[in-house]
């Protein structure tokens, strides 16, 4: 594959990293950036890790409160819902 070359502004910190992979790996700068590059895209439309303890934490503490409906309101619910979706739904549009 033919190399482009491209111009990237990073802050000093950041190409402190790059120098000390590239100098840990023996590799040169391009394939770090490359190879990062490649790992960033390839779990792009994945949760970060904070992003999952976040959302399993809000899903912990919604099951540990207790419900806020009683099972006969909530099978009442389930019931009215599977008789609207067997009869055609909505006749008339929701305002």
């Amino acid at each position: 594959m033919a190399a482009v070359k491209v111009t990237f502004s990073l802050n000093a910190e950041t190409v402190g990293m790059l120098n000390d992979a590239a100098t840990l790996l023996s590799k040169p700068k391009s394939e770090v950036v490359r190879d990062a590059i490649q790992d960033y895209y390839a779990r792009v439309d994945r949760l970060s890790e904070a992003e999952r303890i976040r959302m399993l934490a809000a899903l912990d503490k919604l099951v540990s409160e207790p419900s806020s409906r009683s099972a006969e309101e909530v099978d009442q619910e389930i019931r009215e819902i599977r008789e609207s979706r067997q009869s055609g739904g909505r006749r008339t549009p929701v305002e």
